[in-house]
């Protein structure tokens, strides 16, 4: 019997609130059939009078219900059985035939209910969930409503290791030993005294046995016990974003010479330090922190949490250069967590947007004062075992900021957070829309580290003022990136910079916005957006591409990549192009552009080599130098001509690498390129598909939008489909969508059946493209095992 069962198959659904939804004797057999995780809002339509407004992406809300029914088997008889629930968008309440057991209202937030007392092993017993998304407007961005994490059950003896009961910290560390902290929460549920064994076995990322050791423990009647020790590793792997080697420890309750309870918690050896000399030290060397901020959702899926699409996030991060993410502004899900643990992605974990006063009519501030220990405590302590984990922030540009007691929450959730994780240090991004800034001095010393939002400038007289202050600028603009990243480079106590944002994201409608003439052009907090209905604010769209300026970040944090070029979109005939705070100006890899031969078109080099050259049609445009002088950075101004643009990188008068972008012909072919070629048929694998529009030739038509239809047949489904053009209003579900800059995005999801999956994508002009997806069983991880 496993400890931890997924518990996602097989659940009813119904849009809508159904008083009697919760009894068991219901009737819900025309209800929808789904499987977990499910997010209802990426379902519907987007449209203007949607009550979630332009915050939420236009998006629909409501209430909404779950049901699944269940019996429980004969070896659950004398167990401790819990439901567990990763994540809940928002005010959920849980019921147990019937019963309930309670509401829990911030949706990002894991939390877990017993349901011992009121199984029934004679007949079937019946989980109800209330879903209440329908208070608007509650959040700055899009959330999605429902379960849109896992579910899980918990099945222990009555003597076990408590749920977030092991914590491993690693307080001394080099490179010939480390230290390990290990405690374990064990729990007596019975009315008797108890003697066990608790077994460690501590193994490397190759499996390997590194230490293994027992203690006898005595445990008093009803009561809990923490088992701490210490245990050496010898020339330990130590875990680094280029290194993120793991370790597992199993731990082993044994009573009577039987193993009563068993869990594997995955951890990483390395040490951190954080000073206003040295900056943010990772095993004793120095590292700049190049990060972004991430919302939760993942694009056409909405906010449903598929593991392969939370791993996917982390690995588009890794590949755009980043080396660090913050998750705002709330805990991520646990799989996210896991990808940066095992792909090196460092993290800033992030609790609250907000504390006691709101931003949003309905937001957390309506339940913070009751429950943000409750739900801090969630975030640390699920959370406190991944070494990707650096800092935990407590909140994000908070209203009364400037209110003595903000202070004093500060200093209660530091104290709280220092209960439990006494090594990370505590942050929280802060802001100022006017000239008041010193006034968060006292503010800012309730932290360990202080958050600067698109305040940076400020660092450099802040540290004249208070020298011991490190920061972190928490928020930047995109289009600041050189000037953030020379004030990073040339100070010690500032950690790094997390730009606004990583990644496209649904909702916060208009961020990041351009305008043409005669479109209604502004900032997305000043009026209604609509038709956009997110934030193109991101370094990647939201199908996955990389735009220029991640390319731009990339150059200047890390030596990867050298040479890049874009063009600049022209202005149209009837006027100029307006672009937002947050955005940078629409440039493009493209060499197409039909209508403006002839007129100057503004060619973007970005360059670590100390000059670039720029060619059309084997024809010598000029040659600029690209030093840090002129911010790695040269502009050629170039009359359009359709062919072949070249930039070459030069050093010591010579070409040494080019990049190059080839003008298309029409639209001719549909190129299909899969993330996964390979699927789990768990009904929850993925397989991410790019569709581009090309030519003949195989170049891509960037102008393209045509509309594609895709088909699936075999053991497969269409779980999304899109594009990156925010200000279009397709629905995310369905069989069809139109290509942007021929670029589109569709998702499969396996089904339980093995098999080949066929894709075919057709378009009206063009041939259709076909791509074969095959499903076959691997083994799984024990603690996956469904239910």
């Amino acid at each position: 019997m496993e400890r931890k069962q997924l518990f996602d198959s097989d659940w009813k659904f119904c849009l809508g609130d159904t008083a009697i939804a919760a009894s068991k004797e219901f009737n819900d057999e025309n209800w929808r059939n789904l499987d977990l995780p499910h997010d209802w809002s990426i379902e519907g339509e987007i449209n203007p009078d949607n009550p979630t407004a332009g915050a939420g992406g236009y998006f629909p809300a409501g209430i909404g219900w779950y049901r699944k029914t269940f019996k429980v088997p004969d070896e659950w008889k004398n167990k401790r059985v819990s439901i567990y629930f990763e994540g809940v968008y928002m005010n959920s309440e849980v019921f147990i035939n019937g019963k309930s057991l309670g509401v829990y209202p911030y949706g990002y937030s894991s939390f877990k209910y017993n349901l011992t007392p009121y199984l029934d092993f004679d007949k079937d017993n019946v989980i109800a969930v209330r879903v209440d998304n329908s208070q608007q407007v509650n959040c700055r961005w899009y959330t999605g409503s429902g379960i849109y994490r896992h579910v899980w059950m918990l099945v222990t003896e009555p003597v076990h290791i408590a749920h977030w009961g092991v914590h491993i910290s690693t307080p001394e560390v080099s490179a010939k030993k480390a230290k390990l902290q290990v405690s374990t929460l064990v729990k007596n549920k019975t009315n008797r005294p108890q003697s066990i064994v608790l077994k460690t076995l501590i193994r490397d990322n190759n499996s390997k046995n590194v230490w293994d050791g027992q203690l006898e423990e005595e445990l008093a009647p009803n009561s809990e016990k923490e088992v701490n020790q210490t245990i050496q590793i010898s020339n330990p792997f130590l875990w680094s974003p280029e290194s993120p080697d793991l370790y597992q420890a199993q731990i082993q309750i044994i009573r009577d010479n039987q193993v009563v309870d068993n869990t594997k918690t995955s951890f990483g050896i390395r040490s951190i330090a954080f000073s206003n000399d040295d900056g943010f030290q990772l095993n004793g060397e120095k590292l700049v922190l190049n990060g972004g901020c991430v919302h939760h959702d993942n694009g056409i899926l909405g906010a449903a949490a598929f593991d392969p699409a939370e791993y996917r996030k982390v690995e588009l991060l890794k590949a755009a250069g980043f080396n660090a993410v913050r998750t705002a502004h709330n805990p991520p899900s646990e799989a996210f967590l896991q990808a940066c643990d095992e792909l090196g992605l460092l993290v800033i974990d992030e609790a609250f947007d907000g504390w006691s006063a709101k931003k949003t009519p309905y937001d957390y501030g309506l339940y913070f004062d009751k429950w943000w220990k409750k739900d801090l405590r969630a975030m640390v302590l699920r959370d406190r075992n991944h070494p990707s984990i650096i800092m935990w922030s407590i909140g994000n540009e908070i209203i009364e900021r400037k209110d003595p007691e903000a202070v004093e929450i500060a200093h209660m959730m530091a104290q709280e957070i220092k209960k439990i994780d006494t090594i990370r240090p505590i942050t929280s991004a802060m802001t100022t829309w006017d000239n008041e800034w010193e006034i968060f001095d006292p503010l800012m010393d309730a932290h360990d580290v202080c958050g600067y939002n698109y305040q940076l400038h400020r660092a450099p007289a802040d540290h004249e003022r208070v020298p011991s202050r490190i920061i972190v600028n928490t928020e930047s603009y995109p289009a600041n990136a050189f000037n953030i990243w020379k004030l990073v480079s040339k100070n010690d106590y500032i950690l790094g910079d997390f730009v606004w944002t990583a990644i496209d994201y649904l909702g916060e409608s208009g961020i990041g916005a351009w305008y043409y003439p005669g479109e209604n052009a502004g900032e997305h907090w000043q009026s209604d957006r609509y038709p956009w209905h997110g934030a193109y604010c991101g370094d990647i769209d939201l199908t996955g591409w990389r735009k220029p300026i991640s390319h731009y970040r990339n150059l200047l944090y890390n030596d990867d990549e050298k040479l890049y070029m874009a063009v600049k979109e022209p202005n149209p005939e009837n006027g100029r192009i307006k672009t937002t705070g947050w955005a940078v100006w629409p440039t493009w890899e493209s060499w197409t552009w039909p209508g403006f031969e002839g007129k100057d078109i503004e060619v973007e080099v970005y360059s670590k080599y100390p000059k670039v050259r720029l060619y059309l049609n084997n024809n010598l445009i000029g040659e600029q130098a690209t030093t840090v002088k002129q911010q790695f950075k040269a502009t050629f101004s170039v009359p359009y001509s359709p062919g072949r643009l070249k930039a070459v990188g030069v050093r010591n008068g010579k070409e040494i690498e080019s990049s190059v972008l080839q003008t298309s012909g029409n639209p001719a072919k549909i190129k299909l390129t899969a993330d996964r070629k390979e699927l789990v048929p768990n009904r929850q694998d993925l397989s991410f598909v790019t569709v581009e529009i090309t030519d003949q030739d195989g170049i891509i038509q960037p102008n393209a939008e045509n509309l594609l239809r895709f088909k699936v047949e075999g053991p497969g489904t269409i779980a999304g489909v899109g594009n990156a053009n925010l200000k279009d209003n397709e629905q995310y579900v369905g069989n069809a969508c139109t290509a942007w800059k021929g670029r589109a995005l569709f998702v499969i999801r396996s089904t339980d059946k093995v098999g080949d999956i066929k894709v075919t994508v057709d378009s009206p002009g063009l041939s259709a493209s076909v791509l074969n997806i095959k499903t076959k069983v691997a083994k799984q991880k024990n603690e996956d095992r469904s239910f």
